[in-house]
């Protein structure tokens, strides 16, 4: 029998590059969607893919049990990903309530829900390598303190540990991944990748002037959204539920990332870049360097492209789409 999968954040890059996975593996996929006035926006990215006709939707929201009760009674799903979230750390200063209601306090009504009508299905929640925050370790692991410093990072925080005690007190298979920053053509606009490689299309086909940036010294541990959901489909493949770090073992400066991206163009990024302190943090995570050598011993897993594929693929990207 095919196995079925409830996915939330369904739009979103990771679960639109799930949905793909899962297709590919056989699933039956459910996706559930919040509704929006704008016809043809929630779907872009499973359009990208050319999957959007083979995932069936659900109407919901993950502030509201009682929509998410009914999705899991409808759909009766083998495996669940709580995917969906606030997920713009930058956002998280200016509606730090509304990050609390739908990344924390969301990810435990989807909980909630699985616990009520599908307390066997195997559930995956997607934690942030921002949760780390202010590092207490230059090599962050699964055992490595929290020291979360955004709103957005303490309601992911929230939202790990509360899949933790609904493993332990309700003997449910939820793992958390805790993913570092993964990036993909499908990426938003807001996100730093994907803000650099869509300027620096745009400054290569003579459609930008300026590429306005906040701190170039922040350092990521940046891998492909690609490869980083096959580690959550083997998670949920484990007998046993448990967390792992997803992540390529190697950081680099956002100002180093942006002279990959204009190198591929041949431009100089210092004749285009001017910093903006607007785009500052209130409170800034300086380092992000991740141990996943867990999840290569337990789950067989490795990142596959590097970082310079990575934002090669994302520039030619988004060439093509201001070309055409």
């Amino acid at each position: 029998m095919a196995k079925t999968a409830l996915i939330t954040g369904v739009t979103g890059q990771d679960g639109a590059y799930l949905s793909r996975l899962l297709l590919e593996k056989g699933y039956k996929v459910y996706g559930l969607v919040r509704r929006s006035s704008h016809f043809g926006v929630n779907d872009h990215r499973l359009r990208w893919l050319g999957i959007e006709r083979e995932v069936e939707y659900i109407d919901g929201n993950l502030t509201d049990l009682s929509c998410l009760i009914r999705a899991v009674r409808e759909t009766k799903p083998d495996e669940v990903y709580n995917l969906a979230a606030q997920s713009f750390v930058k956002s998280s200063w200016e509606q730090p309530i509304l990050t609390g209601n739908v990344t924390g306090i969301g990810a435990v009504n989807v909980l909630e829900a699985v616990r009520i009508e599908a307390p066997q299905a195997r559930f995956y929640q997607a934690s942030s390598s921002e949760m780390y925050g202010l590092i207490q370790e230059p090599l962050q692991s699964e055992t490595t303190p929290f020291y979360p410093r955004s709103p957005y990072a303490a309601a992911k925080l929230y939202a790990h540990w509360m899949t933790v005690n609904y493993r332990e007190s309700f003997g449910m298979h939820t793992t958390s991944g805790i993913l570092f920053n993964h990036e993909s053509p499908l990426r938003g606009l807001e996100f730093v990748t994907r803000k650099v490689t869509d300027a620096v299309a745009r400054i290569k086909l003579g459609k930008l002037d300026v590429l306005e940036m906040g701190n170039l010294d922040a350092k990521r541990d940046w891998g492909h959204a690609r490869d980083y959901v096959e580690a959550m489909w083997l998670m949920l493949q484990q007998d046993t539920p448990d967390d792992y770090v997803v992540a390529t073992g190697r950081t680099t400066t956002v100002r180093d990332m942006i002279n990959i991206a204009f190198a591929h163009v041949g431009l100089n990024p210092d004749d285009y870049i001017r910093i903006n302190p607007a785009f500052l943090r209130p409170a800034e995570v300086d380092v992000l360097l991740g141990d996943a050598g867990k999840a290569r011993e337990k789950l067989g897993w490795t990142a596959t492209t590097s970082l310079e594929d990575m934002i090669t693929e994302m520039v030619e990207a988004d060439l093509a789409r201001h070309k055409g």
